[in-house]
C-alpha cells in the first residue's frame, strides 16, 4: 500500500509541471510579408522590432516572426500570403500596397497591419480611415500628396528646369495615380513633363539614354519596390548623364542620388511594430489607420557639386540631413 501511494505521489510530482507547461499558450507568430528583398530588412526591421518592444514583445523571447520576401516579384505575393495563413500566424504585417492587398485577399480573419503610401480607401484596402473595419488597420503616408512638394523642391534645386522627365514602374499598383499627381503639380507650376515607363533594368537604361536627345532639365522618379531595388543604378546613371533627380526615399540619396523627400520608413515601421504589439494584446477594432507625420528631406551635397548645382540656403535650412 505504501509503495503504491509513493508511486502515485511521485507520478503527480513529475506530471504536474509537464501538464502546466502544456497548458501555457504557444508563442505568438507574426507573419511579415513584403514585396521587397531580404536586404531591405536591414533598414526597417530594427525600428519595427523597437515598436514591438515598446509593447513588451521581443523576437525570440515571447514572439516569433515568419518572414516572407517577394524579392520584387509582385506575382509571388499571393502565394506567400496564403502560406502565412496556412501557418496560422497571429497577425500579418504587410509592407506596401501589393503586399497588403495580397494579405487581404488571403484572409478575412487574421489581423493585418499595413504600411502604404497611397490612400488605402481609394485602392480598396479598407472602407474608412477612422473605422477600417474587418481585420485591417495600419499606417498611411499619402505619397500622392507629396508629389507637389517634391516638384517644388526639385524646382528650388534646379530653377532653370522647364521640362521634367517623370518615370513610373508600369508593374506597380500606384504608378497611374502617381503620374496623375505629378502632372497636376507640374501644371500648377507651369512645368512640362515627359512621362516614361520602366519595369526592368534594361528599360531604366533606355530611359536615361533617351535623355541625350530629349534633354530634360530635371528628373522625377516615382516610388515602388522595383525602383527601390535599383537605387544604385539610378544614382550612377543620373551622374553619368548629368541629370538632377529627386526620389521618394532617403535610401536613394544615401546611394548617391541628388535628393529625396518622403515619409520616414523607419518611423513608419516603428509605428507598425507598435500596432502589431497592441493587436497581439487583443486590440484591433479600436485601431484607426493613422497618418505618418514624419517626413524627411535628404540632400546629397557631393552629388550636387558633381552636377554643378548650388544648394540654396532655403534647401539647406529645410533639409533634415545633408550628406557630404
Amino acid at each position: 500500500m505504501r509503495r503504491r501511494e509513493f508511486i502515485v505521489l511521485l507520478g503527480g510530482a513529475v506530471g504536474s509541471p509537464l501538464a502546466a507547461h502544456a497548458q501555457q499558450p504557444a508563442m505568438p507568430v507574426i507573419g511579415f510579408l513584403d514585396s521587397q528583398s531580404r536586404v531591405y530588412a536591414d533598414t526597417v526591421l530594427p525600428t519595427f522590432r523597437q515598436g514591438l518592444k515598446d509593447n513588451g514583445y521581443v523576437e525570440g523571447e515571447n514572439v516569433a516572426i515568419e518572414y516572407r520576401w517577394a524579392e520584387n516579384q509582385i506575382d509571388q505575393l499571393p502565394a506567400l500570403a496564403t502560406d502565412l495563413v496556412r501557418r496560422h500566424v497571429a497577425v500579418i504585417v504587410a509592407g506596401a500596397p501589393p503586399a497588403a492587398l495580397a494579405a487581404k485577399a488571403a484572409t478575412a480573419t487574421i489581423p493585418i497591419v499595413f504600411g502604404v503610401g497611397d490612400d488605402p480607401v481609394k485602392i480598396g484596402l479598407i472602407s474608412s480611415l477612422a473605422r477600417p473595419g474587418r481585420n485591417l488597420t495600419g499606417i498611411n503616408f499619402f505619397a500622392g500628396e507629396l508629389a507637389a512638394k517634391r516638384m517644388e523642391l526639385l524646382r528650388e534645386m534646379v530653377p532653370t528646369a522647364n521640362r521634367v522627365a517623370v518615370l513610373g514602374d508600369p508593374n506597380f499598383t500606384l504608378t497611374e495615380s502617381q503620374v496623375r499627381d505629378v502632372d497636376t503639380a507640374a501644371r500648377a507650376m507651369g512645368l512640362q513633363i515627359q512621362i516614361h515607363n520602366a519595369g526592368t533594368s534594361a528599360e531604366i537604361n533606355a530611359v536615361f539614354a533617351s535623355f541625350i536627345r530629349e534633354r530634360p532639365g530635371a528628373f522625377y522618379v516615382g516610388t515602388g519596390p522595383f525602383f527601390s531595388s535599383r537605387r544604385v543604378q539610378f544614382a550612377l546613371l543620373a551622374a553619368h548623364y548629368g541629370v538632377p533627380a529627386i526620389y521618394g526615399l532617403r535610401s536613394f540619396a544615401e546611394a548617391g542620388g541628388l535628393m529625396s523627400y518622403g515619409a520616414s520608413l523607419t518611423d513608419t515601421y516603428r509605428q507598425m511594430g507598435v500596432y502589431t504589439g497592441r493587436i497581439l494584446k487583443g486590440a484591433i477594432a479600436d485601431l484607426p489607420v493613422i497618418q505618418s507625420t514624419k517626413f524627411e528631406l535628404v540632400i546629397n551635397a557631393e552629388t550636387a557639386r558633381m552636377l554643378g548645382l548650388t544648394v540654396s540656403n532655403k534647401l539647406l535650412t529645410a533639409a533634415d540631413e545633408v550628406i557630404e
